[in-house]
């Protein structure tokens, strides 16, 4: 089951739920102010079997370790 973050559009306080896919999270609210309708967050994620290089050649539109979380542009 995949780990969706999310961020509250109040607070500004980040968390994560694990989810099925095609969940929408709604009826989700944030676990520090309980405001409802938290924003759901573009993360990156883990291949299996990467390397370190491949992660550091990889190129990003806003730095250029290409680690900022941000997924490279192809």
């Amino acid at each position: 089951m995949p780990i969706y973050e999310y961020e509250c559009l109040k607070c500004g306080g980040k968390f994560e739920v694990r989810q099925a896919m095609g969940e929408t999270g709604s009826g989700l609210s944030c676990p520090k102010c309980h405001a409802p309708n938290p924003k759901r967050l573009v993360s990156s994620f883990f291949r299996s079997g990467s390397s370190e290089d491949d992660v550091m050649g990889a190129s990003c539109p806003t730095c250029s370790s290409g680690v900022c979380g941000l997924p490279p542009m192809l």
